[in-house]
């Protein structure tokens, strides 16, 4: 597999080894040991599937306390993924990243503790997978506002108005998220 870090420590874009011919394809999405020996040493305790209509934004999201890291693909359809980081000892404390993931180029995002995640579906019954490090805990969960003009999301809306769920339409900015260590 080929890692390749993104602008902020932490995150990771993750492109696996895909084995293709007529027939179709085969790919690992999880392999522990070959995880570890790149530096992902990750215990997993959760999967997690929706699927979503085309301009569904879901996020962003978090737990805290309880945070979970992420391992997310999408196996239908493509989303724009994004991140902001939350961790106030970070450099990059506020800022934002984002990756493309569709089922055809069949990339994972490796999204650690202490962000912020969330994702805008790009096309129809899209599939979002994603593998949890620590277990979904209703009481803990946190939105940061997915527009807040402090961080700056430049989500590829081309002109259409986000659907969104009610928790997500009542994120908070920045300023009022109880950020991590």
């Amino acid at each position: 597999m080929i890692i390749t870090a993104c602008d902020i420590a932490g995150p990771l874009i993750i492109e696996p080894k895909v084995f293709g011919d007529e027939r179709g394809f085969f790919m690992e999405s999880w392999n522990a040991a070959a995880f570890a020996q790149a530096g992902l040493d990750l215990t997993f305790v959760q999967d997690n599937h929706s699927r979503s209509q085309k301009g569904v934004l879901r996020g962003m999201h978090f737990q805290n306390p309880a945070p979970q890291g992420k391992l997310v693909r999408v196996v239908s359809g493509a989303v724009f993924d994004a991140v902001v980081d939350l961790r106030r000892s970070s450099p990059t404390f506020g800022k934002w990243t984002g990756v493309l993931l569709s089922a055809e180029n069949k990339r994972m995002f490796w999204v650690p503790e202490g962000f912020a995640h969330g994702f805008l579906t790009l096309e129809e019954n899209t599939d979002f997978l994603y593998k949890c490090t620590s277990a979904y805990l209703p009481q803990n969960e946190c939105s940061l506002a997915w527009d807040d003009p402090e961080v700056g999301i430049d989500w590829p809306l081309d002109g259409i108005e986000p659907k969104l769920s009610a928790k997500d339409a009542v994120g908070v900015p920045l300023a009022q998220v109880q950020a991590f260590a």
